[in-house]
């Protein structure tokens, strides 16, 4: 059985141009669904992170994360990072 999805946020994070990720695109339902899906075209790795979603519900699209946000972005970030790195990727 396939579980929905309820709420997708993508970010964005350049360390040499951003001060913070940004929020580039957000939404539930099939909205979700079409950021997740996207997400996979473009081989983008994503994680479900309810708590990070939480604190990412208010932000506006184009706007930096919260401070409050900080933490738990830093260590998915460096989770990321270190999968693209075993990977053989070069990170962005």
């Amino acid at each position: 059985m396939k579980e929905k999805i309820m709420k997708a946020i993508a970010l964005r994070y350049r360390q040499a141009e951003d001060e913070a990720p940004v929020v580039l695109a957000k939404g539930q339902g099939l909205v979700a669904e079409a950021i997740l899906e996207l997400a996979r075209q473009a081989k983008i790795p994503t994680v479900a992170d309810p708590e990070l979603c939480q604190l990412l519900d208010g932000v506006e699209v184009g706007s930096y994360i919260p401070p409050a946000a900080y933490q738990l972005t830093a260590e998915i970030l460096a989770f990321l990072w270190q999968l693209e790195a075993k990977a053989g990727r070069k990170k962005k």
